[in-house]
């Protein structure tokens, strides 16, 4: 997963969410990492990235310690609040991904024969393999959906449109925010938390993929694969909700929250996608 490194320093920067509580698995070898990682006790969240954030410790400690010391700066005199205070002035240039990355799309898009015996349905209507989907993924640990061919299209034009967007995840403490990426039929989703930590190396949690070899049926099958260290079934599907609800375009405020974090940044309030949130019922 991509971006530009540079405009998203910027966000990095004017994000408060990098106040881990270092528990496990951290070495302090210095006195001056000591004192950083004094400071980094409050964030509810570390402790399902602990690991992978002591590993980049381990292996670039000096990078490690100077984002650390970075996010101590920027919080420095600000109080905490339920929800993480953000000031979205500049998420859309920060988040976009990089153009030179669009022409790799189409080889990044995986092919349904890879888990699916395409061959067996061919010839079934929409609603037989829509079925069939449903009995297939029953008891596995994934998410799935079939979207009409209708929604799909307004879909696809939006994700190319607002190729970066940030959903709030209900968590017990308050809410975490997941930050998503659009690569042709696929949904990359990745805590924005791990991201402040690997940048583009990021593990995701959450990769929702769109499978068109049925579209002239009418309908394209989606399957998405979580991070079961990282997210629950519900919080997984909670995601793939909120994203249909944004990109279908069925919703104006919605919608109008995409084109706000892309194209004007100035009047985005990260309050309102928790409000949008709280408004409505996630099976």
């Amino acid at each position: 997963m991509a971006v530009n490194l540079k405009r998203l320093s910027v966000l990095l920067k004017q994000y408060k969410l990098f106040n881990y509580s270092m528990s496990r698995n951290i070495s302090t070898t210095t006195p001056r990492m000591e004192n950083v990682l004094e400071n980094l006790q409050d964030n509810p969240y570390y402790n399902k990235y602990a690991d992978r954030i002591a590993a980049l410790q381990k292996t670039s400690p000096e990078e490690f310690l100077q984002r650390l010391e970075e996010q101590q700066k920027n919080k420095k005199g600000e109080s905490k609040k339920k929800f993480a205070p953000i000031d979205t002035s500049q998420y859309s240039s920060v988040l976009k991904p990089k153009d030179a990355l669009q022409s790799d799309v189409a080889n990044e898009d995986k092919k349904l024969s890879d888990i699916f015996k395409i061959d067996l349905v061919q010839d079934k209507e929409a609603s037989e393999i829509q079925a069939i989907w449903e009995v297939y993924h029953k008891n596995r640990e994934v998410i799935s959906a079939t979207v009409p061919k209708n929604v799909y299209v307004v879909m696809q034009e939006n994700m190319k449109k607002y190729p970066t967007f940030l959903f709030p995840l209900p968590r017990s403490q308050g809410y975490e925010f997941i930050m998503c990426q659009n690569y042709g039929s696929t949904v990359h989703f990745t805590p924005l938390l791990a991201y402040q930590v690997h940048k583009e190396n990021a593990p995701e949690c959450l990769t929702m993929v769109h499978y068109t070899e049925f579209i002239e049926k009418g309908i394209i099958l989606m399957r998405g694969e979580y991070d079961k260290n990282v997210l629950t079934g519900k919080e997984a599907q909670c995601l793939a909700n909120q994203f249909q609800m944004y990109y279908s375009g069925k919703d104006q405020n919605k919608l109008q929250l995409l084109a706000n974090f892309t194209d004007h940044p100035d009047t985005f309030k990260h309050m309102d996608l928790i409000s949008q949130l709280e408004s409505i019922t996630l099976v």
